[in-house]
This record gives C-alpha cells, sequence and structure tokens, in this order.
C-alpha cells in the first residue's frame, strides 16, 4: 500500500508561489513552471523543522558529512565513484549553467528546443551562441548527428556545449550510444561539455536508468561539468541548493574562478534538505515515479484524443512537449494572425489553462514552425488538478471547429 499521498491539493493560492501567482485572481490551473504541486518528503520537512528550531540562522558552512552523503548517493544511484573535492556547492542550478558559460572563452552550442537559461546564459557570459534542431522522427526526439558535427565545427577553440540530459522539455533520456556519440564529437573537437542533470532521478521508463554522462569513461570526465541538484525530484527548489561534480582540478578551478565575488553560498536549509533527500526519501522517490508515470500515461491519451494536438513518449521529467502547430493554423484562420488567441498558449489561457509558450525554448525559425506553436505541459501535480485542466483544454479544443 502506498505510504504517501500524491493526491492532495495544497492550497497554493495568494502565498510567495511563483507558479501560482502568475495567474492570481484569474481561474487559470497553472501547469507552467517546472515547480510540482506535491509537498516534499517528510523526511525533508522533519529535517528543516529541526534545523529552524535550533533558533540561530548565521552565516553557514557545508554541514559535515553533506559531501559523504552526496558521494553515496552517486554510488548508489549511478554506480560513480567520485572524490570530495570533485563537489562545487551552488545556490541553483542555473547560476551552474551561467557559471559554465563564463568558465570557457569560446561560443556556446545547445540543442533546441531546449530549457529556457540555455538559450540565455551565453548572452549574459557575452558569449556568441549557437543552436542545433532536435529531429523529431518516427514520433521520437532525435539527434541529427551531421548537423550537431558541423555546428560544432563552426565554434572556436575553447568552446562550450550544453547539454540538457535528460532533456527538458522533449522528455527524452539520453541513451548511452547517443550521449557516447555526442561525447567522440566533443573531444574531437576539445569542446568542454556541461552537462545538466537535474531530472536524473526522474526517468519514468521502468528499467531504465539515467546513466551521468562523466561516467562514459576518463577522457568524458575529463571535459564535463555535471550539474546536479535534488530540487526537482523532492520539490525543494525554492531552498536554493545545487552542487557541480567536475574531476578535472584545472577545468574546476576555473569555474570556481568566475565564482569568486558574484556567487553566493548556497542556502542552510538547502543544505539540510539535500543531505534529508538523498538520505531518508527513497521510499518516497518510488511512489512518486509510480504517481507521475500514471500522470504520463493520462496525459498521452487526453492529447491523442484532441485533434490538432500531439506529443511524444515522455521517458524523463514530468513535462510534456506538446505539438500545437495544426492547432495554430486553424486559429490564425479562426482569429487573424494578427490576435493574440492565434498563440495557442495564449487560447488555452483564455480556457484556463497555464501552459508554457514554447517560443521561450525554441525561438529561432530553423526549429519546425517555431516555437511558439509547442507548448510544454507540467503533469507535476495531484490527479484532479491534471484531470480538470485536460478537461479544460479538450472544451477549449471543441470551440475551434
Amino acid at each position: 500500500m502506498p505510504r504517501y499521498d500524491f493526491t492532495q491539493t495544497l492550497p497554493r493560492h495568494g502565498g510567495d508561489s511563483l507558479k501560482w501567482n502568475k495567474y492570481a485572481g484569474r481561474d487559470i490551473l497553472p501547469l507552467w513552471v517546472a515547480d510540482m504541486d506535491f509537498a516534499a518528503p517528510p523526511a525533508v520537512r522533519e529535517a528543516l523543522a529541526a534545523r529552524l528550531a535550533e533558533g540561530v540562522y548565521g552565516y553557514g558552512t557545508v554541514p559535515p558529512g553533506l559531501n559523504e552523503i552526496v558521494r553515496a548517493y552517486l554510488a548508489r544511484e549511478y554506480d560513480w565513484q567520485i572524490a570530495p573535492e570533485w563537489i562545487v556547492w551552488l545556490p541553483g542550478l542555473v547560476p551552474g549553467l551561467n557559471l559554465a558559460c563564463r568558465a570557457v572563452s569560446g561560443g556556446i552550442l545547445t540543442a533546441t528546443p531546449v530549457y529556457p537559461p540555455f538559450l540565455s546564459a551565453p548572452s549574459f557570459s557575452n558569449r556568441k551562441r549557437h543552436t542545433v534542431a532536435l529531429v523529431l522522427e518516427e514520433g521520437r526526439w532525435r539527434w541529427d548527428f551531421a548537423a550537431f558535427a558541423a555546428a560544432l565545427d563552426a565554434l572556436d577553440e575553447n568552446s562550450l556545449f550544453l547539454l540538457c540530459h535528460p532533456h527538458n522539455p522533449v522528455g527524452r533520456a539520453w541513451e548511452e550510444k547517443e550521449l557516447r556519440d555526442i561525447g567522440n564529437l566533443c573531444l574531437a573537437r576539445g569542446i568542454t561539455i556541461c552537462s545538466d542533470e537535474i531530472h536524473c532521478d526522474l526517468v519514468l521508463d521502468e528499467g531504465r536508468k539515467h546513466r551521468p554522462f562523466a561516467t562514459l569513461g576518463e577522457e568524458f570526465a575529463s571535459r564535463t561539468i555535471t550539474l546536479m541538484a535534488p530540487s526537482k525530484t523532492y520539490n525543494i527548489p525554492g531552498l536554493g541548493c545545487a552542487f557541480a561534480v567536475i574531476s578535472n582540478p584545472e577545468l574546476r578551478h576555473r569555474f570556481q574562478g568566475v565564482m569568486r565575488g558574484i556567487v553566493p553560498d548556497a542556502n542552510i536549509f538547502g543544505f539540510v534538505a539535500c543531505a534529508a533527500a538523498f538520505k531518508d526519501c527513497e521510499d518516497w522517490h518510488q511512489e512518486l515515479l509510480a504517481s507521475l508515470r500514471g500522470h504520463r500515461e493520462f496525459v498521452r491519451a487526453s492529447i491523442a484524443e484532441m485533434p490538432l494536438l500531439a506529443t511524444t513518449p515522455v521517458e524523463a521529467t514530468y513535462l510534456a512537449w506538446i505539438d500545437a502547430r495544426p492547432l495554430a493554423e486553424r486559429l490564425e484562420r479562426k482569429f487573424g494572425a494578427a490576435s493574440p488567441l492565434a498563440n495557442p498558449a495564449r487560447f488555452f489561457e483564455e480556457h484556463g489553462v497555464g501552459l508554457s509558450d514554447g517560443a521561450a525554448f525554441a525561438p529561432e525559425t530553423a526549429f519546425g514552425n517555431e516555437g511558439k506553436n509547442w507548448l510544454r505541459l507540467n503533469f507535476g501535480c495531484p490527479r484532479a488538478t491534471l484531470e480538470a485542466a485536460l478537461e479544460r483544454m479538450r472544451k477549449a479544443m471543441a470551440t475551434v471547429g
């Protein structure tokens, strides 16, 4: 029998929730930002309460034993043996992306559609951004390795490839052969890899396991910055705690060098939550995965019944990437291309569902019919919320004709 309740609808209106406050005062169910509506695991909440009870919240350092907890977690989950000095603590994963861009002097390449900070970090770092489009073949997102190699060839020396692994928003859990092909192309050109693995514990396909990019071999690890955090899996992003794993001392030194003076320490409560999550929450984690697998299938079946929308299998994450290109064409004919309602995201907002606009994930026209004709749906919420949102979407589709 399940020990944890993933069906409870928690009150999030009127508080400090970015996700819910976006639509304050409007009857819109938010399924956009990657923030689940589940309570954090009891062990995390108990650890935080115990730390709160201490009553002193001064400047903190990495708590004794936390690095060993992380090492044990990586060894247990991924058979990845790391040294404690490889760990660099961060106040969030997005700062890690930006630091990786600052740690190189060349251009930055990433594959679209992709999590928006991958697209903004290069410009924030005064680096030139390059992109290559993933391709949709036979209902599955794949790499165009010829295009990827050509994009790498366009980079100058000391450049960086930002890898999203698992990939947000398309939901792929990259296979070992794909990772090796990516890695070999990068190594042959002397490219450094920053692998964002924040969704590593959210592989939904049973029998599959995440493979950290740096575990493919020493030659891969020596050119890799791996970014991880407990925030997505255990729903604690507001606590600001993440870490990089960098085995190459010279690369680690450069990464730490660009942190100085601008990057604050991780939050003391984030450290506490991280320790509890990695040490005491595996049973909660497994029940979460079971719940998300059910939600994934419900979303797939529901979207399949909506004409003009399509989605692809979600192998990892709690995010579905929806092809709304046929809907966009119909909306343009119905409302006119200049109408806000010709945008699928705005259209569904008008019908009470807040989805992520795909334009933020794929701004280049090289990606299909532009990102704005795609949507991202977050199914990390109680089933009742998901059912209500998908019913609103179904009713919205019926108005298009």
